[in-house]
């Protein structure tokens, strides 16, 4: 098989060359473009999600011998959650060569933060197929690159933090609230609130729930722990 221009300069930016073509094809194939003729990539980001974890398990415990498993887990969570996945395949630009339906391609597919999660996982899996494991994890370590050393930072949970914050001085739990919603369907952004019972509030806009609630709980915890 050989492959589109589009997909030799992808390789160019994962930094691989496949031995066979069909391997990564499939790996950028959505379900939604999938057929009895043509495979696509569920079960390469079943295979890839295994494959990041087995790396990332190993970096964390290469990087710090010393920590204990309570500090392990949320380091690791924080380098494999889909927020990661997807950002790395930004970075790669991805969603420029994922083969999508015509309804994901209508409703903004190729933005979409879980289609390029899903698909990062997909192409991790399909270096591994196509090169073995030390392949995929060098891969892996050269594009998730300093996220890998500054984890410690990243890994606290805004909202878990907040919702400890508040426990610890006998509050409830914080409050999400929508303030607003615009863009077009397919690629809405959101203005969430954070609001603690004893008054203080913080607002936040993202193009995702999460990514706003998740803003508006680190501002306003920001704000608390200021005081």
């Amino acid at each position: 098989m050989k492959l589109s221009a589009d997909l030799r300069a992808f390789e160019g930016r994962l930094g691989y060359t496949f031995a066979k073509p069909e391997t990564l094809v499939r790996s950028v194939t959505h379900s939604s473009m999938s057929s009895p003729h043509r495979d696509d990539n569920q079960r390469q980001e079943f295979l890839g999600d295994r494959v990041l974890g087995l790396v990332m398990a190993e970096a964390l415990l290469t990087a710090d011998t010393g920590a204990a498993e309570g500090l392990l887990a949320p380091r690791f969570n924080a380098l494999v959650r889909k927020e990661a996945c997807a950002d790395v395949a930004r970075q790669i630009d991805l969603g420029a060569v994922l083969k999508l339906g015509r309804s994901e391609m209508k409703s903004g597919g190729r933005r979409k933060e879980a289609l390029l999660a899903d698909g990062m996982e997909a192409v991790i899996a399909a270096v591994y197929q196509d090169g073995g494991f030390d392949v995929a994890r060098d891969m892996i370590l050269r594009l998730w690159g300093d996220r890998i050393t500054n984890v410690a930072d990243d890994a606290r949970d805004p909202k878990t933090a907040l919702q400890e914050w508040a426990q610890a001085r006998g509050e409830t739990p914080p409050q999400y609230v929508e303030v607003a919603r615009t863009g077009p369907d397919h690629q809405p952004v959101f203005t969430i609130a954070a609001r603690l019972s004893s008054g203080p509030s913080e607002q936040a806009t993202a193009g995702s729930k999460r990514h706003a609630e998740q803003a508006a709980a680190a501002a306003l915890l920001k704000k608390v722990e200021a005081q």
